[in-house]
C-alpha cells in the first residue's frame, strides 16, 4: 500500500523571484508597446529642435560641439519618468493581483526590485536610438567604447533613481493619475539646469538654483564623457549626485512597500 505524500512548493529563491516579476513586467511592455513610444519620440524631438534652433548661436560664443552638448539632455529625457512600470504596479494593486501575490512565498522586496530590473532593461533599450541618432549627426565619444558603456550605465542609474518616486506614489496611492503626474517632479529638475547653455554662462537666480540641482552634475558628467575624456572628478560628482537621489527615492519606495504590505 502506497502511503500518501504531502507535496510542498519549494521557494525559488530571491533572485528567481526578482526575475519572475521582471519577466512579467517586460511582457506587459510587449503587450502595450504604445506606452513606451513617447520614450522614443520625445527625446529625439527635443534633440532635433534644440540643436536646430540653438546650435549656430551657441557655437558662435563657444568652441564646442553643441550636438554632443545636447545628447545627454536627450538621453536623460529618454530614461526618466513615464516609462517606469509603476503603472503596472497600480493595476496590480487595484485588481487585487498584488494581494494575491502576498499570499505566495514570493519575497516582498522582490515585488519592487523585479519591476526595477524591467525598468533598467527598458532604459538600456531606449538609449540605443538616441545614441544612434547622435552618431549619425557626427557625435563621437572622446572616451571611446568604454565611455559609451559608462555613459549608458550612469543614465540608467539615474532612470532607476527617479523611478523610485513613481513606485513610492504607486504604492501609497494606487492611483494611475497620481503616478503619471510624478513626471512633474522631473520638469524643474531638468529645466533648472544648464540644459541649453554651459553653467558658467548662466546668471542670476537660475545659476544659483542650477548649482544645487543634482541633474546639473549628472549632465556635467555625461557631457564630460563625450566632449572631454576621463575627468574622474567630474564623473564622480555625477555619480554622487545621482546616488543622493537614488537613496531618497528608494527609501521612499521601500517605506511605501512596507506600509502597503502591513495592510494585508
Amino acid at each position: 500500500m502506497i502511503g500518501s505524500t504531502k507535496v510542498q512548493a519549494r521557494n525559488g529563491g530571491f533572485v528567481s523571484d526578482v526575475f519572475a516579476i521582471s519577466r512579467r513586467a517586460l511582457r506587459s511592455v510587449l503587450r502595450d508597446p504604445e506606452s513606451v513610444i513617447p520614450g522614443f519620440i520625445i527625446p529625439l524631438f527635443f534633440f532635433a529642435v534644440n540643436t536646430g534652433a540653438l546650435q549656430n548661436f551657441v557655437e558662435a560664443s563657444g568652441d564646442f560641439d553643441y550636438k554632443a552638448f545636447q545628447l545627454p539632455v536627450a538621453i536623460i529625457m529618454a530614461v526618466t519618468g513615464p516609462l517606469s512600470r509603476a503603472l503596472t504596479l497600480v493595476e496590480d494593486v487595484r485588481s487585487g493581483y498584488f494581494d494575491r501575490l502576498m499570499m505566495t512565498p514570493v519575497r516582498r522586496l522582490a515585488l519592487l526590485l523585479g519591476l526595477m530590473v524591467a525598468d533598467i532593461a527598458l532604459v538600456l533599450a531606449l538609449t540605443v536610438p538616441v545614441l544612434v541618432l547622435g552618431y549619425a549627426v557626427g557625435v563621437r565619444f572622446e572616451t571611446g567604447l568604454t565611455g559609451i558603456v559608462v555613459f549608458v550605465a550612469l543614465a540608467a542609474y539615474w532612470g532607476l533613481g527617479f523611478a523610485g518616486f513613481s513606485y513610492a506614489i504607486a504604492l501609497k496611492t494606487a492611483n494611475a493619475a497620481a503616478v503619471s503626474s510624478s513626471f512633474m517632479i522631473f520638469l524643474p529638475l531638468m529645466f533648472l539646469t544648464p540644459m541649453f547653455i554651459p553653467l558658467e554662462a548662466m546668471s542670476g537666480w537660475m545659476a544659483t538654483v542650477a548649482q544645487y540641482n543634482p541633474v546639473t552634475y549628472l549632465l556635467g558628467s555625461l557631457r564630460s564623457i563625450i566632449l572631454v575624456g576621463w575627468e574622474i572628478d567630474e564623473i564622480l560628482k555625477g555619480v554622487l549626485s545621482v546616488s543622493a537621489v537614488v537613496a531618497v527615492s528608494l527609501t521612499m519606495a521601500l517605506l511605501a512597500l512596507t506600509r502597503r504590505v502591513s495592510r494585508q
